[in-house]
């Protein structure tokens, strides 16, 4: 339905529309990352320095959602109305490279981004769920009313992983937003499971009521109760993302070896949400290890584009 950009520098031909690797800004990252393609042996390495505009101020905010959980925020305050909000992925938290980068990287463009902790996550409030995908777009809800109400206007909302998944329920629920960008967020939630929980998992849950999910060393990580499971299992992406408003802007982002999600969940969005433009990162993995930087250099120009229509309407 909506536009399609692959970019692969290692083909000549038109697929779909297929174009040369854009050229990477010299945006300020946390760390030095490299862009790499193996078939056509070529590293570039982009050596920056963390750095702020003097007119940027970082500031820790702590705000409740509506089941009276504290949750906790960094604002990467640069004096703009526009803001973007940041959602991490499944486990992880507002610290993760990917949110973290972004949100330096949005700064020093001179764009507001407010990074936060779902409730059971980082430093806020709750205790940990496997499932919670539409609690944490209420969470989500939660910060967004937070910056209206302090006279400040949501640009976008952005997710990585589980967070992708949760900006495009949010979309799909509140039609108050006009631009999301979901990376590498999962189209099927009934798959990756037994991967992460062991077979027969639905068999072990229903009896003993929960399911303890242990590392390497065989210590518990976390629990995943049969509520929780269920929640996730009866997520349907699909019929969420036919419910997005049609003026609203989706862009999505996924790593063509994502090890986690398959690929192939990235062009099942695209089928079916109305607005959508795909972007492909050729040899990216889940979290872009190798590509960060050209991973801002494919949300930025979009985030842009959203503040000029904004300023034009």
């Amino acid at each position: 339905m909506g536009t399609f950009l692959y970019y692969n520098v290692n083909l000549g031909l038109p697929n779909s529309f297929i174009t040369k690797k854009p050229h990477l800004s010299n945006f300020s990252l946390r760390r030095v990352h490299s862009v790499h393609s193996l078939k056509t042996h070529y590293q570039l390495k982009n050596t920056v320095k963390m750095a702020h505009s003097p007119l940027t101020r970082q500031q820790k905010i702590t705000l409740q959602n509506k089941y009276n959980e504290k949750l906790v925020g960094l604002l990467h305050d640069t004096g703009s109305t526009d803001i973007v909000v940041l959602c991490h992925g499944f486990r992880s938290s507002k610290e993760s490279e990917v949110i973290s980068n972004l949100a330096v990287a949005l700064e020093n463009e001179g764009i507001s981004a407010f990074r936060f902790d779902f409730a059971g996550n980082g430093e806020s409030e709750g205790s940990f769920q496997y499932g919670h995908y539409m609690r944490e777009a209420d969470d989500l809800r939660a910060v967004t009313e937070y910056f209206v109400g302090a006279n400040r206007r949501i640009a976008s909302v952005l997710g990585h992983s589980k967070g992708g998944n949760v900006v495009l329920l949010y979309a799909s629920k509140y039609h108050d937003i006009g631009g999301v960008v979901n990376l590498s967020g999962r189209y099927k939630l009934n798959r990756g499971i037994e991967e992460r929980l062991g077979e027969r998992f639905l068999e072990r849950i229903k009896k003993d009521g929960y399911l303890g999910v242990k590392n390497r060393a065989g210590e518990v990580q976390y629990r995943v109760t049969e509520e929780s499971l269920m929640d996730r299992l009866n997520t349907n992406m699909h019929e969420a993302c036919l419910q997005i408003d049609k003026e609203c802007r989706v862009l999505t982002v996924h790593g063509s070896a994502d090890e986690i999600i398959p690929v192939e969940d990235a062009f099942e969005f695209s089928k079916i949400i109305a607005n959508h433009k795909l972007h492909i990162v050729e040899e990216a993995d889940h979290c872009y290890t190798k590509h960060q930087a050209e991973l801002s250099s494919v949300v930025l120009p979009f985030i842009k584009e959203l503040l000029n229509q904004n300023i034009k309407s």
